[in-house]
């Protein structure tokens, strides 16, 4: 992060009240804020954060995903199973072949306005 070469604390006692009440009227129940939180926290983890990378850009199955990123099936499978936990990927059978894919165009389009943001440095 970059240095600062400016005060960004507030420095006044003064509550602006109107603000307050009106952010207060909007903001969302503790409940969902968690959950909120718990949704990034699946995402924060890097291998979990390179599946869905790949999942955005095609449906794969395990052992697809394990040789893009050098690792287990095993591995894959228990990080998958933490994304489908958190309504991030689904997976439709074909024979005896699983095939994942992210649940819908939100989980794509949060991952990828992240991306786009992590990139604007």
């Amino acid at each position: 992060m970059k240095d600062l070469d400016i005060n960004i604390n507030c420095d006044c006692d003064v509550i602006h009240a109107d603000i307050v009440d009106k952010v207060r009227q909007v903001m969302p129940e503790e409940d969902e804020l968690y959950d909120l939180s718990d949704f990034f926290k699946v995402l924060g983890d890097s291998t979990r954060a390179k599946i869905i990378w790949a999942l955005d850009e095609s449906e794969m199955c395990v052992c697809d995903i394990a040789v893009l990123l050098n690792m287990t099936k095993s591995a894959i499978s228990h990080q998958l199973k933490a994304l489908k936990a958190a309504n991030l990927v689904k997976y439709r059978k074909e024979g005896k072949v699983v095939f994942y894919s992210l649940t819908d165009d939100h989980v794509k389009e949060i991952f990828e306005k992240g991306l786009e943001h992590i990139r604007e440095k």
